[in-house]
């Protein structure tokens, strides 16, 4: 008895091992079946909730013999896109959404998109409906015949066609087109574009040191590329939005200007303390303004008018670079308010030094003037130092 009791407990024991190892050849076999993706589509999107199925419905159609996946990068979207995003992922298996929070900008979207992706190649798409997913095959069969690392879905060239722009608009994408020739090749005629594809070893060359400033991650990156990026570009009909607002307002002009100024001199001076002392210049404007109003229009007195005009070009100056210069970590609600009485205080400090470095030069028999402007660039530096980490540092945005 004991004999037959030890013989079924190994015979139990097979049955185990085999059944074991039957679920491990099938789970195997399903990874055969369904192998990671070849493509990912990135789409970076804020408030575009009722665009978000109809696009994956028109990616499943134009894609059916590709694997693929869309990742979708939400800046937290007060629509709740990120949760119609989830919601459409437990239905296909292809959705996947990446919701950010504090984070902000379209670039830097694109980038940790692409970093959330295994596929070898990529595709950068808006998710307002107006690129068109139809020529992503294409753009797919150029890629894997190694054609070019980087192919362009183009507004410019012959066959493409621009349907959603008024006159003035258009004139605007060519006049910008024309001023980032300052810094990519003459013949890529659609340098601004936001729907390209490219290989994942050219986006592995650049990812590093990308500016990732304003919208135009396509030309931050075949400006960054340490080499001369291989490309063609194929021609789309640009549609009609169908759903949602468009995202471009006044401040993209300045985001675009700050890009090209990063490509041109951001190896030698960061571009954000080029934006921060350009606005301090203004400020100084601003305070003359204001002193000539408080003094010689509104006859208070001179000391008066000046702290009325400090304290207002310190609003000032703060406020425009909660606007600009960190656009991508702008404090708001009562943060702004926090981040106000920061600044003042940081920037009390710098005109302390502002003051003591120009008064100790000119004390040791330096020329006025240079006395004067080695003050100023040293409280611009402590200035912009100080309040890029408590200020608006990334702990510190809202």
């Amino acid at each position: 008895m004991p004999s037959l009791s030890r013989q079924r407990i190994e015979e139990d024991r097979a049955r185990d091992r085999a059944r074991v190892e039957a679920q491990r050849r099938e789970a195997d076999r399903s990874v055969l079946e369904h192998p990671g993706p070849l493509l990912s589509v990135v789409v970076p999107t804020f408030n575009e909730r009722d665009n978000v199925r109809p696009l994956v419905g028109e990616l499943s159609e134009t894609l059916a013999d590709v694997e693929w996946e869309v990742i979708f990068v939400d800046d937290d979207s007060p629509d709740g896109t990120a949760d119609a995003v989830r919601d459409l992922a437990r239905e296909r298996h292809r959705v996947r959404c990446i919701h950010r929070i504090g984070r902000r900008g379209l670039a830097s979207a694109c980038v940790e998109g692409m970093l959330g992706s295994s596929a070898p190649y990529l595709v950068v798409m808006d998710g307002d409906l107006q690129h068109d997913p139809k020529i992503i095959p294409q753009m797919l069969a150029v890629l894997e015949r190694h054609d070019a690392e980087l192919v362009i879905g183009s507004r410019y060239i012959s066959g493409a066609s621009v349907d959603d722009s008024t006159g003035l608009r258009r004139a605007i994408s060519r006049f910008a087109t024309w001023v980032g020739h300052a810094v990519v090749p003459e013949n890529l005629k659609d340098p601004l574009s936001g729907f390209f594809a490219l290989r994942r070893d050219l986006f592995d060359d650049v990812v590093r040191d990308l500016s990732c400033i304003g919208f135009k991650i396509l030309l931050d990156m075949v400006t960054t590329a340490h080499h001369a990026v291989e490309f063609r570009e194929i021609p789309f009909g640009f549609r009609t939005r169908r759903a949602g607002e468009s995202k471009l307002d006044g401040l993209v002009a300045w985001e675009y200007a700050m890009l090209l100024a990063d490509k041109l001199v951001g190896r030698y001076v960061p571009v954000r303390f080029l934006s921060f002392a350009l606005i301090g210049a203004a400020g100084v404007g601003v305070h003359l303004a204001l002193l000539t109003l408080a003094y010689r229009v509104a006859q208070l007195e001179f000391v008066t008018s000046q702290a009325i005009a400090v304290t207002l070009t310190m609003v000032f100056n703060y406020a425009v670079n909660n606007m600009l210069t960190y656009r991508d970590r702008r404090r708001r609600g009562l943060k702004w308010l926090t981040g106000l009485l920061s600044f003042i205080a940081v920037c009390a400090v710098g005109a302390v030094a502002n003051v003591g470095v120009a008064a100790y030069l000119f004390n040791h028999h330096a020329n006025w003037l240079l006395a004067a402007v080695a003050g100023v660039v040293v409280g611009a530096v402590w200035n912009y130092t100080v309040t890029s980490v408590y200020t608006w540092g990334r702990r510190s945005a809202a």
